[in-house]
């Protein structure tokens, strides 16, 4: 399966990245924002450090926009942490301090770029695309869970002594993301939007439905289910569901 950024990017809107935009000067998110917007973007708007990693903890997105100055917690602390805990979305750190020693402070901290203020828009816009066309660390095409193969180029999954099991093409790209963004929640209407983006008819009952044809097909009889899932949060795999 293909990154979506290369068809967002190229012309084909099949998803609109995502993009967490955390800046607390109004004027500045809300002209960035804007720009965003206009180019085919998503983007959730927050204005402290807390919000920030609240989002980043809990959210899903293509890349952040974080500025340094953040109140309540300083948005390089907060990329630090993001970094150690193993987050490797691409961010860019916005700042009004631009002296050399905080450039390389910003991407010795994680960064993937640093713009400094003020700022052409067109050359944040050019960050941006440059960010998200970088290839991302990516699953490998065949994972070994216990007993268990996926394949997800083939797309099927086979258990140990049993035939392949075909996987339809949406199964596939929601079994593949939620392997990646794994020990995270997603309800069906944020699956919805991260997935069957460009399919205006589906619903949510499509991803219900959807999840359980995974689950037969994944799952044995009498053992935990490796999609699990919660009325109020939706659905997850776990890292403890990998073994």
């Amino acid at each position: 399966m293909a990154d979506h950024r290369f068809y967002v990017l190229f012309g084909d809107p099949l998803l609109m990245p995502k993009i967490l935009l955390a800046e607390d000067d109004k004027l500045v998110a809300e002209a960035v924002s804007d720009a965003l917007t206009i180019a085919n973007f998503e983007v959730d708007c927050i204005e402290s450090g807390l919000q920030a990693e609240q989002k980043l903890n809990h959210g899903s997105y293509d890349m952040a926009i974080i500025d340094r100055g953040l109140p309540e917690k300083d948005g390089l602390d907060l990329l630090r942490e993001y970094r150690a805990a193993g987050g490797n979305m691409p961010v860019l750190i916005l700042t009004g301090k631009g002296a050399v020693e905080h450039r390389i402070e910003g991407l010795e901290s994680g960064a993937d770029d640093y713009l400094g203020k003020p700022f052409s828009m067109d050359e944040l816009m050019a960050r941006v695309r440059s960010l998200l066309r970088r290839p991302q660390p990516m699953l490998g095409r065949v994972i070994q869970i216990g007993k268990l193969k996926i394949d997800l180029e083939s797309a099927t999954v086979t258990h140990q002594g049993e035939h392949e099991i075909s996987l339809l093409a949406k199964e596939v790209a929601v079994l593949e993301f939620l392997l990646k963004n794994r020990g995270k929640y997603f309800t069906a209407d944020e699956l919805l939007n991260r997935v069957w983006t460009s399919e205006s008819d589906s619903t949510e009952d499509a991803v219900r439905q959807c999840i359980v044809r995974l689950r037969k097909k994944i799952d044995r009889a009498g053992d935990e289910s490796m999609i699990k899932s919660s009325r109020n949060l939706g659905y997850m795999i776990s890292d403890s569901n990998l073994g």
